[in-house]
């Protein structure tokens, strides 16, 4: 287990799949990301480029959320976090994952850039990510299908010497 005193993060077992899918679809949390079906989520859980996490916080019984990283193993040391979604909203939940995903992406997993993308009208989500030291890289225009027509992505990324610039200056924890 990966943690620290706000989040914690375990594997993904395939007991917590129905969770996930029911998180994935809950309302308020559909319109900002694209949702998968089971079986890509069991091919995430079992795939060794992929790290699939459980979010749990603090004494709360159960899961707040769930993580995906990608390209765990690219030669190219370029990882992409492909989802996070963490319930309830507004408590500071997020912004702990995420700096415990950037310690594990450049400490444990060794990458070089750690990227991912967000919709434009997701302005929590991009908000979070531009005070964490995200720099936005450009747009994919209307690059995604979804029920209200085609939506663009935000390109946003941090390589490693502007994350250990950041633990130097205080702004990250070094574990």
């Amino acid at each position: 287990m990966l943690g620290n005193t706000r989040v914690r993060l375990r594997p993904t077992l395939i007991d917590d799949l129905d969770g996930v899918v029911a998180m994935e679809n809950d309302p308020v949390n559909r319109p900002t990301i694209t949702p998968w079906d089971r079986t890509q989520h069991e091919a995430a859980v079992r795939f060794p480029d992929f790290r699939h996490f459980i979010v749990e916080a603090g004494d709360s019984p159960g899961p707040v959320g769930f993580v995906i990283l990608v390209g765990c193993r690219n030669r190219h040391r370029s990882i992409e976090l492909k989802r996070m979604v963490i319930q309830p909203k507004g408590q500071g939940l997020g912004r702990a994952c995420l700096r415990l995903l950037k310690r594990i992406a450049f400490n444990d997993l060794g990458a070089h850039r750690f990227w991912l993308d967000v919709r434009p009208h997701n302005t929590r989500a991009k908000a979070l990510y531009d005070t964490e030291g995200f720099v936005e890289e450009g747009r994919l225009r209307e690059s995604v299908l979804t029920d209200h027509g085609y939506e663009s992505l935000i390109v946003m990324s941090m390589l490693e010497d502007e994350y250990r610039a950041r633990v130097e200056t205080g702004q990250e924890s070094a574990d």
